[in-house]
């Protein structure tokens, strides 16, 4: 398949990178003529938990000539009104659009080419962007060997061009074709929401909120509203690096002790990583807060489910946004009174 990465910041680099070096083609595409140049003098750079420089084909978006097979979709939600119409120049009635994005991007993307042409997945794994062409690998090398990514059709089917993709992304690390899309999205909705969210809300990293009791019984408040809105929506949550979240709801708050040993065994893997959005925070950019906790509170609100701990990140995300100010950890003392009303 020819395929292309769309979006060469954090994850996009290290995809990139590794397709390349295991033997893939792929053309690394970008808007930012800086990461394009830099790739071109010196190659997709991994550091953190893997060591890795690659030769790589980098192509500025307007570069682009002829027809894909498969684009590999890493941009921003935020910056899908752009790049949408680029792409469809360079698709046919064969081309897909597997989705890597955060949040439910499924129906934004099929809205522009088409259910038909539309899939998606949940990456498991995080990079934080150091520099133009050079991203750091922050999860271990065994959720690369074991969770890299897990992808599937909008309808559930098990098609010829999804086993195709997940050969490719076999290259990157283990990849799982399932049949619950929705059920992955809003796993990884979980996932995000709980640790990017709070670690852009605390400005810290992912195991600076989990090692902290406070900002951990949030997170047990967000996972429960996370997973009680999927429901109501009519979804089950997949199975993620090996854990059920629908284990996380809650049936009262004394059951949030009893979560603490899942946080742990999912997100120790994870706990040097920033998240993305607290990485676009500290650079003065929009963040994609609208997309992960925002989509809980908007569809609780569909679906008549309060949401006030989701409803707090995104005040507080939206307000670091706006001021450019972020204070490590002191906003926990924001979350005191909905605890404190929690435990009366």
């Amino acid at each position: 398949m020819r395929t292309a990465v769309i979006g060469i910041g954090s994850l996009g680099t290290i995809i990139g990178a590794l397709i390349t070096k295991n033997g893939g083609q792929v053309d690394l595409v970008d808007s930012y003529q800086p990461t394009i140049d830099a790739l071109r003098a010196k190659g997709a750079t991994v550091t953190g938990t893997m060591e890795l420089n690659v030769p790589v084909s980098a192509l500025h978006t307007d570069e682009m000539e002829g027809v894909y097979d498969l684009f590999l979709l890493t941009t921003k939600q935020t910056a899908l009104h752009t790049v949408m119409p680029q792409l469809m120049e360079h698709m046919d009635e064969n081309s897909l659009v597997l989705t890597l994005q955060n949040g439910i991007p499924e129906e934004l993307v099929s809205s522009y080419v088409g259910k038909e042409r539309t899939a998606g997945g949940a990456v498991g794994w995080g990079a934080t962007w150091l520099e133009p062409g050079v991203s750091r690998l922050t999860s271990t090398m065994k959720v690369m060997e074991n969770f890299a990514f897990e992808i599937g059709e909008i309808d559930g089917s098990d098609t010829p061009r999804i086993r195709e993709a997940q050969k490719i992304l076999n290259l990157v690390g283990h990849t799982e074709v399932l049949d619950n899309l929705m059920g992955i999205r809003w796993a990884k909705v979980l996932m995000n929401a709980t640790f990017s969210g709070m670690s852009a809300a605390m400005a810290d990293t992912f195991g600076a909120v989990l090692n902290d009791e406070t900002t951990l019984r949030c997170i047990a408040h967000i996972a429960d509203e996370t997973v009680r809105v999927a429901n109501a929506c009519g979804v089950r949550l997949a199975i993620m690096q090996g854990t059920d979240f629908e284990e996380l709801k809650l049936d009262s708050p004394a059951d949030i002790p009893s979560k603490f040993p899942i946080y742990h065994r999912v997100w120790d893997q994870h706990a040097a990583l920033k998240a993305s959005m607290l990485q676009d925070l500290e650079k003065g950019r929009p963040t994609e807060i609208d997309f992960i906790n925002g989509i809980v509170c908007r569809k609780g609100d569909e679906m008549g489910i309060d949401t006030p701990y989701n409803d707090k990140v995104v005040e507080l995300v939206k307000r670091e946004e706006q001021t450019g100010v972020l204070h490590t950890m002191k906003n926990k003392e924001e979350f005191l009174p909905l605890l404190a009303a929690d435990d009366q």
